[in-house]
């Protein structure tokens, strides 16, 4: 006795996917797989590549910039403040030198080899460094003014010009240390590339091909800075950018050139 075979009417499929929760209804994950072929596609790695080697490198993550250079500059303005006579100075005569020299201890004390990136400690004590050497070189730059336009400074032509000279000195380290603090935030926040616009442009910044590739700005660009600033009376090659940097410029400019051109005056009187 034969018994008939049920016919198949294509519903025990999807019956049985029905009651085992088959796999039709599991979404495929096309959207990790289509960043996963985003994220090896050549072009995508080329781009970046390009996009990577367009950046410059002063807008990187860098080392910590050393400091012995800062350290020199500012032994060398402590020394010609000492060099000054005391009617240019401050009653003690050793006090501002003295307070100078105690911060550039305390500064290679506190970063000995230039390896430290940032520190607030460290940023504290350069910005109290370059703040007394500044007040130091104001008050010696307006009693040499004062004794010029009174008439009791420069019967020695020779003197004045020395004494003339150390301020102007000293007052272009002073600004050139400004400049280095004030330019994107400082060293420490240079290093880090934290900020995006400069307050200075150099021209390595802007021609690629005048610069290494690794190219960043250093203490002595902004000492150059405010050499030039000092003697030209104006920017240069190197343009200030935001109203701080224009503001700072402007205030060098006027006590270098009144400082220059008293001095200078003074000094031709005396040897006619």
């Amino acid at each position: 006795m034969t018994h008939p075979v049920p016919e198949d009417d294509g519903n025990d499929d999807s019956a049985s996917d029905e009651r085992g929760g088959g796999v039709a209804d599991v979404p495929v994950a096309g959207s990790v797989e289509a960043f996963i072929e985003r994220l090896l596609d050549p072009s995508v790695l080329a781009a970046r590549r390009l996009s990577a080697g367009l950046t410059p490198a002063w807008r990187k993550v860098s080392g910590p910039e050393p400091r012995w250079q800062v350290s020199l500059v500012l032994a060398v303005a402590i020394v010609l403040q000492i060099l000054l006579p005391r009617h240019l100075t401050i009653s003690p005569h050793w006090l501002l030198p003295a307070v100078q020299g105690l911060l550039l201890v305390s500064l290679l004390t506190l970063n000995p080899a230039g390896k430290r990136r940032s520190s607030s400690s460290l940023r504290t004590f350069e910005l109290i460094m370059i703040a007394v050497v500044s007040l130091a070189n104001a008050i010696s730059a307006l009693l040499l003014i004062r004794g010029l336009l009174r008439g009791t400074e420069g019967s020695d032509a020779i003197g004045l010009l020395k004494n003339g000279g150390a301020i102007w000195v000293t007052n272009m380290i002073a600004f050139g240390l400004w400049y280095w603090q004030m330019d994107r935030g400082g060293p420490a926040e240079r290093a880090k590339a934290t900020r995006e616009f400069p307050d200075f442009l150099f021209p390595q910044m802007q021609s690629h091909e005048l610069a290494p590739r690794d190219w960043h700005s250093s203490f002595i660009d902004y000492l150059y800075v405010s050499f030039t600033n000092a003697t030209a009376f104006s920017p240069t090659d190197v343009l200030p950018l935001t109203p701080r940097a224009k503001l700072m410029m402007m205030l060098q400019t006027v006590v270098s050139l009144c400082t220059i051109a008293l001095v200078i005056a003074r000094a031709v009187n005396i040897l006619k």
